[in-house]
């Protein structure tokens, strides 16, 4: 029964992310694991008879309580990732690329209608360059460990550097944004979308949820490498 309250509450919390700010759903999913450690025993006292399954629970519980308190802490700082949630918090910094700050080193335009994707699409086509789109949304947890991990490492920074990068914030979910999903029939982000030189859509190079930054490097290697390392 315990596993199964603890199992809805993380559900409603993850539904409520779509409409509240990313930093508030952390501290929510961080409130549950601490919650969820009292009830696997991390605060029981354990005696010399206590069985194997009483000391793992309570073991358990420990570890669970930690990563709970730890997303707290970056909830409150506003910085972090469920994958690292410390990261960023020492000396205070929130604000640098040690703490997977948005996009660093990327620069994204923003687009909001289909309408305006296609006119990017048709400027990178005359320069002969690449077009990546990428979707967002402040609620996204996957979209928050693109940009802390992905986003930032030099290798991919050097694959994109003649890409035109523009990225779609979906975040309010208003008519626009559900138009711009529905034409590439997304149900939400994460999402990539990449386009050649020739402004044709790319359907195999989609990728959808959070891929590390060696297997991106390569993913972009494959489907636009060429074009961007030979200019």
């Amino acid at each position: 029964k315990h596993v199964f309250g603890i199992l809805m509450l993380g559900m409603a919390i993850w539904m409520l992310s779509r409409v509240l700010p990313s930093e508030v759903t952390m501290g929510l999913f961080g409130i549950l694991a601490v919650m969820s450690a009292v009830y696997l025993g991390a605060t029981d006292t354990l005696n010399p008879d206590s069985s194997g399954w009483q000391r793992l629970g309570k073991g358990s519980g420990i570890l669970v309580g930690f990563y709970g308190l730890a997303l707290c802490l970056a909830a409150m700082a506003g910085t972090g990732s469920y994958s690292s949630p410390l990261r960023g918090l020492s000396g205070g910094v929130t604000n640098s690329a040690d703490a997977g700050d948005a996009h660093e080193g990327l620069e994204f335009a923003r687009v909001k209608s289909v309408a305006g994707l296609q006119d990017v699409v048709a400027n990178a086509k005359a320069s002969g360059k690449p077009v990546m789109l990428d979707f967002y949304a402040d609620w996204c947890v996957s979209c928050k460990e693109m940009e802390a991990f992905t986003f930032t490492d030099e290798r991919v920074q050097d694959l994109l550097s003649n890409a035109v990068l523009v990225q779609a914030d979906v975040t309010k979910n208003d008519e626009l944004d559900k138009e711009l999903l529905k034409h590439f029939s997304l149900f939400g982000p994460p999402a990539i979308i990449f386009y050649d030189p020739n402004g044709q859509e790319l359907p195999p190079a989609r990728v959808v949820g959070f891929m590390s930054a060696k297997k991106f490097s390569s993913h972009i290697e494959r489907f636009i490498g060429t074009s961007v390392a030979s200019r």
